[in-house]
């Protein structure tokens, strides 16, 4: 058995094990905030501390609000305008957009509002109109995907803090748990649950740091050729997989849906995200896109390196009742999406297990739950 830990990500200026001491932190600090919300007729759902979503009820309904932002991936479209134009920046626009609402979705809330916020580090980035136009109109799309109105955002421009010739993109989504229906949190999740894995685009929003790093080493950068003939940065910026019209799916039909799960930042790692003593054992892994294979092989990471970084072919879980699973890659199907059943919930400790890779990952390697 292998464990998890990449010193190339590490190299690269990521290290999760620092990030979620930190998260975990703020987590336990923003526990004391909680009571206020009844100061507004409202209710803070604590249970929802370290999930993809925090969730609150107010007047009778369940909302959810989230967070999220790009990383380093608009560095690349930047690095590649020259070979590609300004379309780089509408897909890390859209790229945007699907990881702030795919962690909203996570525990059962679709969508009303999303902001942005774009940080330049000067005014001046805005004066290549195709730029500006090509990241407004990926922004907008992602929106229009999602069944989500744009509703505005913040735009500052930061010298020094942010390279004068970049823009961080990040923004905000508030959703709405559908009458009738609870915020899904776990509490579900039992042993012989099936586990259903939808395939990524590629990169997705996670590991922007290190492909840059890599691309930095290599004879010809991004444009290095991928065994399909693509270059490896064109690849790179494949825009990500907008799973929310699955959720909203899965919530609206006969499925019973445990648990959600995006897989981003911590690879397979986030299939252990929920707060229970549960083992979720993976017998059949997805299909790895070509660009995380060459970027996993060239930084040279093991599996349980590669698996507990990148998202390595699965962008989103389902975790649902035992024999429900076909009926979720049935759905999936029916939108485009391409899923299978890949495991199943089992007694035991809080761990995930890689059965075709013999990786074990522990519940010590990822927890954000909060103190206190």
């Amino acid at each position: 058995m292998t464990q998890p830990g990449s010193s190339a990500y590490g190299e690269a200026g990521v290290d999760y094990a620092t990030l979620d001491a930190g998260k975990r932190n703020a987590l336990t600090e923003a526990l004391a905030t909680s009571g206020l919300l009844g100061q507004r007729g409202g209710r803070a759902i604590d249970e929802s501390r370290g999930e993809p979503a925090f969730v609150f009820e107010l007047a009778g309904r369940t909302f959810a609000f989230v967070v999220e932002g790009l990383g380093t991936k608009s560095i690349i479209a930047r690095q590649l305008q020259d070979e590609l134009g300004a379309s780089g920046f509408r897909n890390v626009a859209y790229d945007t957009v699907a990881a702030i609402v795919n962690d909203l979705s996570c525990v059962g809330a679709l969508p009303l509002v999303v902001n942005a916020y774009f940080a330049t580090g000067a005014s001046g980035w805005y004066e290549q109109h195709d730029r500006q136009l090509a990241l407004l109109r990926g922004w907008q799309q992602a929106c229009i995907d999602a069944g989500a109105t744009w509703g505005g955002g913040e735009s500052p421009s930061l010298p020094e803090l942010v390279a004068s010739d970049d823009i961080e993109l990040a923004g905000s989504a508030v959703g709405l748990v559908p009458d009738g229906q609870s915020a899904i949190l776990g509490a579900d999740l039992a042993p012989g649950d099936e586990i259903v894995l939808i395939a990524s685009s590629g990169l997705h929003a996670n590991g922007s740091s290190l492909a840059r790093m890599i691309a930095g080493r290599l004879p010809d950068g991004y444009m290095t050729r991928l065994p399909s003939g693509r270059s490896f940065g064109a690849a790179l910026l494949d825009p990500t997989v907008l799973y929310v019209r699955l959720v909203e799916a899965l919530l609206h039909g006969d499925v019973g849906v445990h648990y959600l799960s995006h897989i981003t930042g911590h690879g397979m790692l986030k299939l252990m995200r929920p707060r229970r003593d549960l083992t979720y054992r993976i017998t059949r892994l997805p299909e790895v896109p070509e660009v995380l294979a060459f970027l996993a092989r060239e930084a040279g990471m093991e599996p349980a390196a590669a698996y507990s970084t990148l998202n390595m072919g699965a962008g989103f879980a389902v975790y649902c009742a035992a024999g429900a699973g076909q009926d979720v890659v049935r759905v999936a199907t029916g939108l485009g999406l391409t899923a299978h059943v890949a495991g199943a919930v089992e007694a035991g400790p809080r761990r995930v297990i890689l059965s075709e890779l013999d990786v074990v990952f522990e519940s010590s390697d990822m927890d954000l739950t909060p103190r206190g």
